[in-house]
């Protein structure tokens, strides 16, 4: 894992900082052949140079959020955005993680994906084959 990514889990307070690590722990485990990094100051994991996965701190608690998790048609994943296709969920304890959840949200974020590392490019998102 990223020494950045290390550094901001170890920033956090106490129940903050053991979500941030259980969080990150779990998506190297699903995610090994991702690049992660501090992208736009937050923890954010990459498949083939998408913005995939990633976390942050806000004011309700720590934001778990996918890039294309609107189509991951899981209930507990909020949609956020209209634009893009971005769903969260809120964390403030590591007991609130359900990791089985977590992982098969992690197993569709492997599989649905949109390339947004173009969009600027094409003027549009468009779905990238798995």
């Amino acid at each position: 894992m990223h020494p950045e990514i290390l550094d901001y889990n170890e920033r956090q307070e106490t129940d903050h900082r053991k979500v941030c690590d259980l969080l990150a722990r779990e998506i190297d485990r699903a995610l090994p052949e991702s690049e992660n990094k501090i992208w736009h100051r937050h923890p954010v994991w990459f498949l083939d140079g998408n913005p995939t996965v990633g976390y942050s701190r806000q004011k309700p608690g720590i934001r778990l959020m996918f890039w294309s998790g609107a189509d991951f048609d899981e209930e507990a994943l909020n949609v956020v955005g209209k634009k893009f296709k971005d769903a969260s969920i809120f964390y403030n304890h590591p007991d609130e993680v359900d990791t089985s959840d977590l992982r098969r949200w992690l197993e569709k974020a492997r599989k649905i994906r949109w390339d947004y590392k173009n969009l600027i490019r094409k003027g549009r998102l468009e779905r990238v084959e798995s």
